[in-house]
């Protein structure tokens, strides 16, 4: 099964079970510190959804993201091409993702669509070039 981002429209079947699913990601997070709860559900082309959150540490750096959690744990089963993710918070406002994880979704899926969600029902939509415009990217190393 290959999924479109056509399949993402607002009120659509398939964004509306990924803005679930990242909710409920966002409800298991560990946040002690900042507060700032994060979930993320990851869509890849077979179709298949990988959930994250993000876990915070004392050692602040230590901290993991809820949009890098989604792609290590997709990349730990094997999967490697990504179409989709939400982004779900508590926040006011659609929350877009931090410069780090910006950089690990450009690494997958330079042409990954990315939404934010919130409780309240705010939403927002970025494509990668977007939010990282003159990406560094395995170009930039000679590669691929």
């Amino acid at each position: 099964m290959t999924t479109r981002t056509d399949d993402l429209a607002p009120g659509s079947r398939q964004r509306t079970v990924l803005a679930e699913r990242a909710m409920l990601a966002k409800e298991r997070a560990y946040a002690p510190y900042s507060g700032f709860r994060v979930g993320a559900a990851l869509l890849a082309t077979d179709g298949s959804i990988t959930e994250g959150c993000n876990v915070e540490n004392a050692s602040y750096p230590a901290g993991m993201c809820a949009e890098r959690g989604a792609i290590s744990t997709a990349v730990a089963r094997g999967v490697r091409d990504f179409v989709a993710i939400v982004i779900a918070t508590d926040a006011e406002q659609p929350t877009p993702p931090c410069g780090i994880c910006r950089q690990v979704m450009m690494e997958f899926a330079p042409r990954l669509e990315v939404i934010s969600v919130t409780r309240g029902g705010a939403d927002a939509r970025w494509t990668m070039s977007d939010l990282l415009p003159a990406a560094f990217t395995p170009t930039s190393l000679g590669r691929r």
